[in-house]
C-alpha cells in the first residue's frame, strides 16, 4: 500500500499529468505535492481546491438521499473541473479518521487521458495509507 510520496508519483506517471497533491480540505494544506502548481504555487492550489471540496462535500445537494443504502464516507466521489487548457481532478479519499483528504491532479488538455485518470485516481485513492 502507497504513502503520500508514491502515491503522487503514480498519479504523475498518468499521461498529461503537469501536477498532484493531497490536501486536507477542512485546513486546506497539502499533505504532499508533485510536479507543477496551476497557479505556481502548490498552497495556494490547494487552499482554492480545498473550498471547492468543501462545498461539494457538505452541500445538502451533494448528500446521498436518506434512503440510500450505499457506501459511508464522503458523499461526493470526485469532482471533475475542465478548464480551457486543463481539467482538474480531486477525488475524496476515504480514510480512518474524518476523511476530509482528497486527491487533486491537474491534467493537460491535449495530452491527459480524463477517464485513465479517474480510475487510477480511484485505485490510488483506496490504496492510499494515511498515518
Amino acid at each position: 500500500m502507497p504513502g503520500i510520496d508514491e502515491c503522487l508519483l503514480e498519479a504523475m506517471a498518468l499521461p498529461g499529468a503537469r501536477g498532484a497533491a493531497l490536501v486536507d480540505w477542512s485546513s486546506g494544506l497539502a499533505l504532499g505535492t508533485a510536479g507543477d502548481s496551476p497557479v505556481g504555487d502548490h498552497e495556494t492550489t490547494a487552499a482554492e481546491t480545498a473550498e471547492l471540496a468543501r462545498a461539494a462535500a457538505e452541500y445538502e445537494s451533494f448528500a446521498p438521499a436518506p434512503d440510500d443504502p450505499g457506501p459511508t464516507g464522503p458523499p461526493v466521489e470526485d469532482l471533475i473541473v475542465t478548464t480551457r487548457t486543463g481539467y482538474h481532478v480531486l477525488r475524496f479519499v476515504e480514510t480512518s479518521f474524518d476523511s476530509s483528504v482528497f486527491l487533486h491532479l491537474w491534467l493537460d488538455r491535449t495530452d491527459g487521458n480524463l477517464a485513465l485518470a479517474r480510475h487510477r485516481l480511484r485505485a490510488l485513492a483506496e490504496g492510499l495509507v494515511l498515518r
